[in-house]
């Protein structure tokens, strides 16, 4: 056996202690590695939602002749929204500011290093997952008028809207705004992501006017199938949407995903069973958007509920959004053709609401913030769904109105509609007929 001598070992200890002291150390408030690489993961994932799950899932329930025209707004949307996130949407939703915008520091990401952190993350990394969500909520407004609006009307509302409705309520809510400063829990965007864009697909529907035929002679969804898959493609991109606005890689990320899902789960079947009854049989495309009335509505509880909460709330979308759905369509006579209100404006301000109460330890919650009652917390809730519902209802309708005057009107000829967007607008078919 080889002796190793007591030199031997003092120079592999130090060499160690040496190698020890080299390795940068991050400590509680520095960058780690963890959680960069789950946030990059979910940016990843919630890219994935609009590109191409949600252009999937939207592309199914429209006519065949208008496939390609949803999924040419929702890229088209993405590559827009992206732009205007670096050059102006990032800095004046979280630069620091006031409390109604953020500042013009971050333009063009200036000054923004590779080592530079938000958090235990590296800054860039948070801009970019900001940027999906940017992205996604002018996208699900797509729902509110397929069929009959122009493209070039669709871009620059898209453009407008981002900057004076998603920004501002942005920084209200994550950004250090009032909101925020009053206590407002909104984990992953209930306000910010599905009441704005919600609330906005109800004024854009009403000022648009329905497709022709509505309500009655208007065509089932064409491909069934195709809807199915976008909505399980959101299903798991939801994951990162939520799991991932923890913005680390712990528990709370965790358990973020267990109420996602179980909610998901618990609404889509709890639609099923409405349909069954109702309707004698259920639907495919029913359960799939229970699915996502599920998912929109604990988006802004997920990091406050715990499992009995997240099966609450998922039973409360499951039943409200699906007679919120008649209820747009059938009382109030407006054609929010995929339902945008109805799931994501609805959802959002349940999911907004019932926090307040499901994160009391009564329901194994995590409990409230320090001299915080269940009654304070639900007044603030009340108050960020009132100031972010008026703010999107005002400001869609000044949107609508000045983009059609820049434009020449929003709405496509009764001929074009007729015919089809995806030729008469993109010279494209998502078909072969022949």
């Amino acid at each position: 056996m080889t002796k190793i001598s007591a030199k031997a070992v003092l120079a592999a200890v130090s060499a160690l202690l040496i190698c020890a002291h080299s390795v940068p150390a991050f400590a509680a408030d520095g960058i780690s590695g963890g959680d960069t690489a789950w946030i990059m993961t979910a940016t990843a994932l919630v890219l994935f939602m609009t590109l191409p799950g949600l252009a999937l899932f939207y592309a199914g329930l429209v006519r065949s002749v208008n496939v390609l025209s949803v999924m040419m707004q929702c890229f088209a949307i993405a590559g827009l929204m992206s732009i205007l996130w670096i050059l102006f949407g990032y800095t004046l939703a979280f630069g620091e500011g006031g409390h109604l915008i953020g500042d013009f520091s971050r333009v063009l990401a200036w000054g923004m290093g590779t080592e530079t952190a938000s958090g235990t993350i590296p800054e860039n990394v948070f801009l970019a997952f900001q940027m999906t969500f940017a992205v996604i909520t002018p996208a699900l407004i797509v729902g509110a008028f397929p069929e009959r609006m122009k493209f070039s009307s669709i871009l620059v509302f898209s453009i407008l809207w981002l900057l004076v409705v998603y920004v501002p309520v942005c920084h209200w809510v994550w950004g250090g705004g009032w909101l925020a400063d009053m206590g407002i829990k909104d984990f992953a965007g209930g306000l910010v992501v599905h009441a704005t864009a919600g609330v906005s697909a109800l004024v854009l529907a009403s000022l648009l006017g329905p497709r022709r035929g509505f309500p009655r002679e208007l065509r089932p969804p064409h491909n069934p199938g195709m809807t199915a898959m976008g909505a399980a493609m959101l299903w798991v991109g939801w994951f990162g949407f939520n799991g991932g606005s923890q913005l680390a890689a712990d528990g709370g990320a965790g358990m973020a995903i267990l109420v996602t899902h179980l909610s998901a789960s618990t609404a889509a079947v709890v639609w099923m069973l409405i349909e069954w009854v109702k309707f004698g049989r259920p639907s495919l495309v029913g359960f799939a958007t229970g699915v996502i009335a599920g998912l929109a509505t604990i988006t802004p509880a997920s990091g406050f509920v715990g499992p009995t909460g997240a099966l609450i709330i998922g039973a409360a979308a499951g039943a409200l959004c699906f007679f919120a759905v008649g209820t747009v369509k059938n009382a109030l006579k407006i054609d929010d053709s995929l339902d945008v209100f109805a799931v994501h404006g609805v959802g959002g301000i349940l999911g907004t609401l019932l926090l307040a109460v499901l994160m009391s330890p009564i329901f194994d919650g995590p409990g409230y913030d320090e001299g915080v009652t269940m009654g304070d917390q639900l007044v603030t809730q009340v108050v960020g769904v009132v100031a972010t519902v008026v703010w999107a209802a005002v400001l869609t309708f000044i949107v609508v109105k000045i983009v059609g005057a820049l434009t020449g009107g929003i709405r496509t000829s009764e001929d074009d509609e007729i015919q089809g967007l995806d030729l008469v607008s993109h010279g494209e078919s998502g078909y072969d007929l022949h």
